[in-house]
């Protein structure tokens, strides 16, 4: 017998003796998964290296100690080798000839003995020491990705902490997945090889980014239009007074997108993009950790007021990334994907790009560019996709309640 599995069930019945989780305990924990998956000896826990391994291990005996069952195909684990990184949908293949990236997805279940089952998700793979998807410029170093998604990880977990001591309406199938960043591949393999009847699955909830709750405790939850049971629920659970930013779309650039193709209502939770995305310093230390809390909570009371209701519908959304511009420019910012007021705020601007170029600053509000008035992200993007490189135009922002008008060269 594998040690996780003594642990596991040594951990459930010392689990049975317990009480439910205070926030103390929730906090703790958060603060414990996110530190060990983010610590500089697992190396940025890319797909197929020891860093990798060793989360994943770590993630099973986390899963064990909480009292949660096994749902892999091996344990707790689901192995899978990609040998096409190509579409990021096409059929991630278990190769024959031992060539190819190997990962594995962790997997755990809460059999409650009901008919349907919730799949809550989080990717725990990162970058590695950077690579292509990095926005370092500099020499090679250790990706830690704390919020990307070691939050969302953390979060997985606590979540099964409050969970198995709870009886519910549905089962829980819990997931860490692995080969995100390249591509949802492990969210796309799992779809494809379930270790459950996908029939029975009711919706799926993916934790991507989500602890870096801010000031005004904004917390973007997009898929919201992929059954009409999600909108009313949202607001009625709010009992923390967050700030909701929705969008309706199934579609995005995270392991709930996997779900969404399978006609599966799917939510994804996100709180917000940072300077420290995909760079070296997105480290534990900056994660919120009250924050991530209410996020759990909040995530924890939706479930139960979707239990009330029967099979949820599913709907079919417009995918908002079909609608994006082509463009062949960038300004060099990094938009604040959590404003709903009018114009593109920004959240972070690269060196050595226009933007910086022209003298624009965190915080700033692009409210016009060349002749195009900006009142939102999709105004910004279509406005950038009228102009080539080397061409130059006025760009007009607001910085603390004043407009200020510039030129900018692409």
């Amino acid at each position: 017998m594998k040690q996780y599995q003594i642990v596991g069930l040594i951990g459930a019945l010392a689990f049975a003796c317990q009480s439910a989780p205070s926030d103390t305990d929730l906090i703790n924990d958060l603060k414990k998964d996110v530190t060990y998956l983010a610590a500089d000896q697992l190396e940025g826990r890319a797909i197929g290296t020891d860093g990798e391994v060793k989360a994943a291990e770590y993630l099973a005996e986390r899963f064990s100690e909480i009292g949660i069952s096994p749902k892999g195909t091996d344990g707790f684990f689901q192995e899978f080798t990609v040998s096409k990184p190509s579409n990021p949908h096409e059929e991630a293949v278990i190769g024959t000839d031992g060539e190819g990236v190997t990962g594995r997805n962790v997997i755990g279940f809460i059999d409650n003995q009901a008919a349907q089952t919730i799949v809550i998700g989080a990717h725990f793979d990162h970058l590695g020491y950077g690579g292509s998807g990095s926005l370092h410029r500099g020499d090679s170093a250790i990706h830690n990705g704390a919020d990307d998604n070691a939050s969302g990880t953390a979060a997985l977990a606590a979540l099964a902490e409050l969970l198995v001591d709870e009886k519910r309406q549905s089962n829980f199938l819990f997931i860490a997945f692995s080969g995100e960043e390249n591509g949802l591949w492990g969210s796309n393999y799992f779809v494809k090889n379930p270790t459950i009847d996908l029939e029975t699955v009711n919706y799926m909830i993916n934790m991507d980014m989500v602890g870096r709750l801010n000031e005004e405790k904004t917390l973007a939850i997009n898929g919201v239009g992929t059954s009409p049971s999600f909108v009313p629920a949202l607001d009625l659970v709010n009992s923390d007074s967050l700030k909701l930013v929705i969008s309706e779309s199934g579609v995005g650039p995270s392991d709930h997108t996997s779900f969404y193709l399978q006609d599966l209502p799917v939510l994804h939770f996100f709180t917000g993009q940072h300077e420290d995305y995909h760079r070296p310093s997105d480290d534990s230390e900056k994660i919120n950790y009250e924050g991530l809390l209410q996020v759990v909570r909040y995530i924890d009371r939706l479930i139960e007021q979707l239990d009330t209701e029967p099979k949820l519908a599913f709907t079919k959304t417009k995918d908002s990334s079909g609608d994006s511009p082509r463009f062949t420019v960038t300004l060099g910012v990094v938009p604040d994907y959590l404003y709903d007021g009018k114009g593109m705020r920004i959240d972070g601007v690269s060196e050595d790009k226009p933007a910086q170029k022209a003298g624009l600053q965190k915080g700033d509000i692009v409210v016009q560019l060349g002749d195009s008035t900006i009142v939102d992200m999709m105004s910004y993007m279509r406005a950038l996709g009228a102009f080539q490189p080397g061409q130059e135009t006025q760009v007009a922002y607001e910085r603390d309640g004043k407009r200020v008008e510039t030129k900018v060269r692409f």
